[in-house]
């Protein structure tokens, strides 16, 4: 299928979405955003994987990045896409199959942009992480990254997210000695002793940090709890799984140091982590797209791939027309109105 990218980035969109691209599968769209890339007599493509990246080498004093992601979550009977009144419904819609029609009508139209631009659009961002697109050029061809700012079009309802908070999961292990449970006081409850562990979690009053200007809301939290022999044993062993949001003030070694000492007397062993990512509203290209746009800007609660931007000197914020709290659900949908707001926006920013 063939992209029109003279077409409205409503219409664009509806055939982005029409387009089915599950995590692993986005090949065919990977391949109709190439082609019609490659059309653009004033972009240079490249294809890894099933990663496009198109480039404006106009020798401008700013390079910006403009990235998005090609895949979605599994199909849940909601493709083809459908219009219902200002509401474009189907996989993808909101996340963020618009964000990507977005940036491909700006690759379209803008061929003299005030910035040079790198147009990035990637794969496999809604499953695990060694196969993200993002990070596996950030790992084997940083330099396509190279920017002095970025723009990820995840789903914000077109206000602008700075930054993101990072992420940590660690186990944190309760010991105790078994024994039949007829004879209970000849051993030790470890899951009675796991109380003490979520007694520090009840007793964590959550921090709120101001990092350039924007506030941040920290969150720890029992994710899962493991424990348990047999029916007529006392445990041994109880496992409690932590998920610790931290703000970008934190790096996630000093993440990482904090839980420890929190946890101090149990064993704590590091699962998964991802780094946060300051705003870096303060660089001036920055400070140009929040002027361009005229968005509300607020801290982005979560994490997302701006982070490793960051990790590469590259200040990043989210931008899109989608709406976060619908994406990966059957009725996902994404307010049309909102996509052409988003786009014009951009291009004032790109052509000011």
């Amino acid at each position: 299928m063939r992209l029109d990218l003279s077409s409205d980035v409503a219409d664009l969109t509806a055939a982005i979405v029409d387009i089915e691209s599950v995590s692993g599968n986005e090949k065919e769209l990977a391949d109709a955003v190439e082609e019609a890339l490659r059309a653009l007599p004033h972009l240079t493509v490249e294809r890894v994987g099933e990663n496009v990246i198109a480039r404006t080498d106009l020798g401008r004093a700013e390079r910006v990045v403009l990235a998005g992601h090609l895949d979605t979550v599994p199909l849940n009977g909601n493709l083809p896409s459908r219009v219902e009144g200002d509401r474009l419904y189907g996989c993808g819609t909101t996340d963020m199959k618009s964000g990507v029609a977005v940036a491909l009508k700006l690759a379209a139209t803008v061929a003299e942009p005030t910035r040079d631009v790198t147009y990035l659009f990637y794969e496999c961002e809604e499953i695990e992480a060694e196969r993200n697109g993002l990070r596996r050029l950030a790992e084997t061809r940083p330099e396509l990254l190279a920017g002095d700012f970025a723009v990820l079009m995840e789903p914000t309802t077109a206000l602008i997210e700075g930054g993101c908070q990072g992420t940590i999961r660690v186990e944190v292990t309760a010991r105790g000695e078994r024994a039949h449970s007829a004879r209970a006081w000849m051993g030790s409850n470890a899951i009675h002793k796991a109380a003490e562990i979520l007694d520090v979690l009840r007793a964590y009053e959550p921090t709120r940090p101001v990092v350039d200007g924007l506030e941040y809301h920290e969150g720890l939290n029992a994710v899962f709890v493991g424990g348990g022999v047999a029916g007529n044993v006392i445990p041994d062993e109880c496992v409690v799984t932590v998920n610790y949001r931290f703000a970008p003030d934190k790096t996630l070694d000093e993440a990482e140091a904090y839980l420890r000492e929190l946890f101090e007397g149990f064993e704590v062993k590091v699962t998964d982590g991802s780094s946060a990512a300051r705003p870096g509203l303060t660089h001036p290209a920055a400070a140009a797209f929040v002027a361009a746009t005229g968005a509300e800007v607020r801290a982005k609660l979560g994490w997302t791939d701006v982070a490793r931007f960051s990790e590469l000197g590259v200040p990043a914020v989210n931008y899109g027309p989608g709406e976060p709290t619908l994406a990966h659900t059957k009725d996902e949908f994404v307010e049309i109105p909102l996509i052409a707001d988003c786009e014009r926006r951009m291009h004032a920013w790109l052509t000011a």
